[in-house]
């Protein structure tokens, strides 16, 4: 196993690596909208949110040599599942192949925000 960070990614915020690279595949954690910038979470809408959470995982992709387009699955976590088809929105601009996902909708996510999102990445031959 293979610990996979970059400062173009927020820092985990706690006991755990941005992604971690097992055989062919990489396993992140989950990403929420904070800027990797500022530290701070700077969107305060959904669409905000979630297109600065694509960020941060294409970062992370990036820095494991992959794409969104090696992404094999996804974890949707939304704070209210009202904002389900606008994040769709933005999502669907990023994961253009449709990898498997789950989306549910959770009682809370840390520092408040409105979505996390977390990938599996094939990125064998």
């Amino acid at each position: 196993m293979k610990k996979i960070s970059t400062d173009k990614a927020p820092a985990a915020i706690g006991p755990y690596s941005q992604a971690i690279m097992a055989g062919d595949f990489l396993y992140a954690s989950g990403q929420i909208p904070i800027n990797p910038a500022t530290g701070a979470v700077e969107a305060k809408d959904i669409t905000g949110q979630a297109e600065q959470s694509m960020k941060n995982v294409g970062e992370i992709l990036k820095a494991a040599g992959a794409t969104y387009d090696n992404v094999v699955k996804t974890t949707c976590f939304l704070a209210e599942i009202a904002d389900f088809a606008a994040f769709n929105e933005v999502y669907a601009r990023y994961f253009t192949q449709n990898p498997a996902r789950s989306c549910v909708a959770v009682k809370d996510l840390p520092k408040g925000v409105l979505c996390e999102v977390e990938v599996v990445a094939y990125i064998g031959k």
